[in-house]
């Protein structure tokens, strides 16, 4: 961890890169005071001016889009059904490292027999990992991921195959709507005032174009990314 003084080495150094050898005026001071609790919203593209049940529709197209799978599911109740018809349609492990978030404990996994769930962070023999997603953008049918003790990071990222438990409820037009939840539970006094380490915006499996410009699934990461979304309230 940097002491005062290397802090203040550093921001010597950034002002120096701009130009500017000691503190800002008064008036510029205020504009970015201004700026930082303002929260100035960038523009959100008109095809996420829609109901709720557009926006969804909308994530699910997006989200193809970039090469992840969708299920649609009524109820938390389908969920381990949804996700073990997946893993045996695609050929892959019913072994799978489950993210211990409370947020899966409402789906009956108990009830399914082809499935085999250790609760914790990855291992490199993992191949498949579940995670719930505390929000999703329409927009670019991207899944934002907080890391956190009930989502170790590595899940997302470890095994090759990544599906998402998606409430519907959790939706959102833009990136800015993400920031305002980040926002929020910054706020949130049980939290100390501290946001997530992390947060991860994710869209669709990873993939690279680096050699030749050919498109290269799992290149950094999973190369399947499955999304169970859940018609709740």
């Amino acid at each position: 961890m940097a002491t005062d003084s290397n802090r203040d080495q550093i921001l010597s150094s950034l002002r120096r890169s701009r130009g500017r050898d000691g503190p800002v005026d008064e008036a510029t001071a205020e504009s970015l005071r201004a700026r930082i609790a303002g929260h100035k919203r960038n523009i959100v593209p008109a095809r996420t001016d829609t109901d709720h049940a557009g926006l969804v529709d909308l994530f699910e197209t997006m989200a193809q889009k970039v090469f992840a799978t969708t299920t649609r599911v009524s109820d938390m109740a389908e969920v381990p059904d949804a996700v073990a018809e997946y893993l045996r349609g695609a050929n892959l492990p019913s072994e799978v490292v489950m993210a211990p978030d409370t947020d899966l404990d409402a789906a009956p996994w108990a009830d399914t027999s082809m499935l085999e769930i250790r609760r914790g962070v990855p291992d490199e023999p993992d191949q498949v990992s579940i995670t719930s997603a505390p929000s999703a953008v329409a927009e670019t049918g991207t899944l934002a991921m907080y890391s956190g003790p009930a989502h170790p990071s590595t899940l997302n990222f470890v095994p090759e195959t990544h599906v998402v438990v998606l409430p519907a409820s959790r939706v959102v037009k833009s990136y800015e709507d993400v920031f305002d939840a980040v926002r929020e539970l910054t706020a949130d006094p049980d939290r100390g005032g501290l946001p997530p380490r992390t947060v991860n915006f994710i869209t669709g499996p990873s993939r690279s174009g680096d050699i030749e410009q050919t498109l290269l699934l799992g290149a950094h990461g999973p190369r399947r990314l499955h999304i169970v979304i859940v018609e709740d309230d």
